[in-house]
């Protein structure tokens, strides 16, 4: 893995929305052939959702290689996209994003995060075990099957 020192967070803007349908589409292009169709996250319209609520990018030498879309929800906070640009993956990206998220969940007071994927991402699901996430269950849907997963962080109490 490389040093990702050269790596800086910072929130999207309105602006940066075609950027990020761009990376999404690309990195989830993989899956297609997966599953079938292009997963839901390829269909998204990101300048809606940009609007909506908040993006965080992952930005190198001012070139956005992956980011994660994360909503507040009452008692967690809600992972609804993290993905890392293709030709970037393997350099720790989407694990920093998933760090990033942790501390905001706890600066918002929330002990948990949740996400969903599709349980054909089988990298995704390993990536998302080794950081912690546990499955809670799995349902079908559209010929597939949706694994959800939480983390609770440490200090957090077991239910």
């Amino acid at each position: 893995m490389t040093n990702n020192s050269s790596i800086r967070l910072r929130p999207a803007a309105p602006a940066d929305a075609a950027a990020i349908r761009d990376i999404v589409r690309a990195a989830y292009a993989k899956w297609v052939a997966v599953i079938g169709r292009e997963p839901l996250p390829m269909r998204a319209d990101y300048e809606k959702a940009v609007a909506e609520h908040p993006f965080d990018l992952a930005v190198e030498d001012d070139r956005i290689v992956g980011m994660i879309e994360t909503m507040l929800a009452e008692d967690h906070l809600w992972i609804e996209n993290v993905c890392v640009a293709p030709d970037a993956q393997g350099r720790g990206i989407g694990r920093l994003l998933l760090e990033w998220a942790e501390r905001k969940a706890i600066e918002s007071g929330r002990d948990e995060l949740r996400l969903l994927t599709n349980g054909a991402f089988e990298a995704n699901v390993s990536l998302y075990k080794r950081q912690g996430y546990i499955v809670d269950r799995d349902e079908p849907f559209m010929g597939g099957m949706t694994v959800y997963m939480s983390k609770r962080l440490a200090g957090s109490p077991a239910i």
